[in-house]
């Protein structure tokens, strides 16, 4: 039991450290994390849209926003940990693995959703920025292993990272699933819209 206490303790600390933050770290935090629950927001709209009107989506589709959901709550919570006691830290080079894995992400989201219309020529592009996400994804959390071994993160932001993992990883399976059915329900939803 103490265990748990401990942990929540932990993690309430970990949350808290948001009053530390400066007026360019809260630019940054809205700007990160607004831009990732807009995609649970679009994803999510634009499936119940089609629902609610009658459109069959297959069931596996929910999985995007869900994924999506888990993504963006776990780096909302992790990046608090980025802004405060491990920005240091993350200039030593984290911060490059960062950048180089959010631009594969959001590039293969692009790509998956210029492949509705022109699948055979995105498919590639779609599926190497998958690749390059997901291996820069575990780039990074090899660095946050190593300075984790030698106690320079704690495990609330290791469990952070495995709920930005599992959203990931269920959001961009899911969606390439999606793509390489052929985006079925899409032009149905589509069609609806004003």
């Amino acid at each position: 039991m103490e265990k748990a206490n401990s942990f929540y303790r932990d993690t309430i600390i970990y949350a808290s450290r948001v009053k530390e933050f400066s007026p360019m770290d809260w630019l940054v935090y809205v700007a990160w994390c607004g831009l990732i629950f807009s995609l649970f927001a679009v994803t999510f709209a634009f499936i119940y849209f089609g629902h609610v009107n009658g459109v069959n989506f297959p069931p596996y589709v929910w999985n995007i926003p869900i994924g999506t959901f888990i993504f963006a709550a776990a780096i909302s919570f992790d990046t608090i940990g980025h802004r405060t006691v491990y920005k240091e830290e993350l200039l030593k080079g984290e911060a490059l693995i960062h950048h180089i894995t959010i631009f594969a992400g959001i590039t293969s989201v692009l790509a998956l959703c210029a492949a509705y219309e022109n699948p055979s020529f995105f498919r590639f592009p779609a599926l190497v920025l998958i690749a390059l996400s997901i291996i820069y994804s575990l780039f990074d959390e090899a660095m946050h292993w190593r300075r984790y071994l030698i106690l320079q993160s704690d495990r609330v932001e290791m469990w952070s990272h495995v709920f930005i993992l599992v959203g990931h990883m269920i959001m961009i399976a899911a969606w390439w699933h999606w793509y390489d059915q052929g985006y079925p329900g899409v032009a149905e939803t589509l069609a609806l819209m004003p």
